[in-house]
This record gives C-alpha cells, sequence and structure tokens, in this order.
C-alpha cells in the first residue's frame, strides 16, 4: 500500500487526510471515502482501508474538524461544519487522476455515517456503507455537535419509529439510488435497533440494499474479532459488486427479530 499526505481546505482553514494507494499502478479506479466517527480520528479508517485497498480501491481518510490536531474545536464544530469537511475531502478525492468520479463510494461508521447519508444530496456517490449510522434531531444543525449528545431526550428519540417525512437524514436516504449496506452491532448501547430499522425502512429508491449483523459486538468494536468481522462483512459486498450496479434490493422488511438473524461472521 502506498500512501500520500494530503491537505484539504474548508472554511479558509485546513484539515489533513491521507491517500491509500494500492502497489499497483491505478487510474480512474473505484474510490472510497472514509468518515469516521465522532471522537475517532483517521486513524482507525486507515486500519479499516487497508483490505479494500489491496483489493484495488482507491481510498482517503481524513480528520473531521473537533479531532486529532484540531480537538481545540471539539465544543464548538457543528454538524454543518463537519458535513463541509466531508464534501471538501470528496472534492479532492475525485479531483486525482487515480479516481473514476463515477464510481465513488463512502463508508462511515456512527457519527460518519450519517454524515455519510447527507452527502449525496450534494455530491455524486454510487454506494453507501454505514456501520451503526447515528441519528440525531434536524434542530440546531448549526449549533455545536458535542451539545446533541447532551441532550436528555436523544435517548428516547432514537428508540422511535420514523420516516424520511420526520427527519432530514432519512428523507436523504429516501433519495439516494446507489447500493446501500448498513451494519449493527448487536451489543451497541449508543445505537440502538429502532435506528438501523429507521435506515433500513428509509432507502426505499436504493439500487439494493444489504443489512449484516455482527454477533456480540459493541458499538465501538472494541475487540478485534469485531474489527475483522466489520471488515470481512464490507470486503464481501464491496466484492459482490465491483464495478457493476448489481444486487438485489432487499424488499418487504421483515420485524426486528427477523432482521437480527442476518449473517453474523
Amino acid at each position: 500500500m502506498r500512501t500520500a499526505d494530503l491537505r484539504i481546505t474548508v472554511d479558509r482553514r485546513h484539515i489533513v487526510g491521507k491517500l491509500l494507494l494500492p502497489d499497483h499502478d491505478v487510474r480512474h479506479g473505484s474510490g472510497l471515502v472514509f468518515v469516521h466517527g465522532w471522537g475517532s480520528s483517521q486513524r482507525r479508517s486507515i486500519g479499516e482501508a487497508k483490505r479494500p485497498v489491496a483489493a484495488g480501491f482507491v481510498c482517503l481518510t481524513f480528520n473531521l474538524r473537533g479531532h486529532a490536531r484540531t480537538r481545540a474545536q471539539r465544543d464548538t464544530v457543528t454538524r454543518a461544519q463537519n458535513l463541509r469537511d466531508l464534501i471538501a475531502a470528496y472534492d479532492l478525492f475525485v479531483d486525482r487522476p487515480e479516481v473514476d468520479a463515477d464510481q465513488v463510494g463512502v463508508v462511515g461508521t456512527s457519527y460518519g455515517g450519517y454524515l455519510a447519508t447527507l452527502l449525496p444530496a450534494e455530491r455524486k456517490v454510487r454506494r453507501l456503507a454505514l456501520r451503526a449510522p447515528a441519528l440525531y434531531k434536524d434542530a440546531d444543525f448549526d449549533c455545536p455537535k458535542r451539545q446533541l449528545n447532551l441532550d436528555a431526550d436523544l435517548p428516547a428519540y432514537r428508540r422511535c419509529r420514523l420516516d424520511p417525512t420526520d427527519n432530514r437524514i432519512l428523507a436523504a436516504a429516501a433519495r439516494f439510488d446507489g447500493d446501500v449496506l448498513i451494519v449493527e452491532s448487536e451489543l451497541d448501547t449508543v445505537i440502538p435497533h429502532a435506528v438501523i430499522d429507521n435506515y433500513l425502512r428509509a432507502f426505499r429508491t436504493a439500487g439494493s440494499v444489504q443489512y449484516e449483523l455482527l454477533a456480540r459486538a459493541d458499538h465501538a468494536l472494541s475487540v478485534e474479532s469485531s474489527r475483522r468481522a466489520w471488515t470481512s462483512v464490507l470486503m464481501r459486498w464491496l466484492t459482490a459488486r465491483g464495478n457493476a450496479n448489481g444486487g438485489a434490493r432487499l424488499r418487504g422488511l421483515p420485524d426486528a427479530p427477523a432482521l437480527l438473524a442476518g449473517r453474523p461472521e
């Protein structure tokens, strides 16, 4: 794997990223943008990207504002700013000669999955891989993101059944027409199954929707076996689709107990 450090300009400032390339030369290849979760960094994304890079994908990782070197902004950064971070990272990535702009996917974890779902409304995205995607209330999109976690009503909100008309992230999902992978952790205490179910029902116009459950995994994938399982699920999904539109849409979604019988690693 070859790497190159990148400086990404956004709002007259810079965030850092890393371009990850296969050992062989690539021109106009399939690309993946990795978006880390709240409180994480691109270091975690680099580990997740190693197998896709080895399989021939060109990958980009980067640090959202409020993380890593910009941690001082943690108390003030907003969802709107972090979305602009992602857009700026995407724009730099698709302008690379190694990347086919028509074959770009986004891999988002938790808060990163939330941001990733919003990106197709702004830019062209072929596929979305969402692990434990987060859900927030629509209000105060320009207020500090950290304050959202202090909302005592947020856990109850995440257990509600919501439709695309109820939340902007679900509305964005309902408009997406590419391929989707949604991965849930069986022991997740941060993102309840109701959130996953809301996402699954929202992707009504997607070309394909695949659901996977990581057995005995927590939200952070704190044990190595869970991290390997997540990477294996991602690779199976990417390999099955390659550069094509393939994949049968998941129709007639089953109820929650049946969904929990997904294909654990």
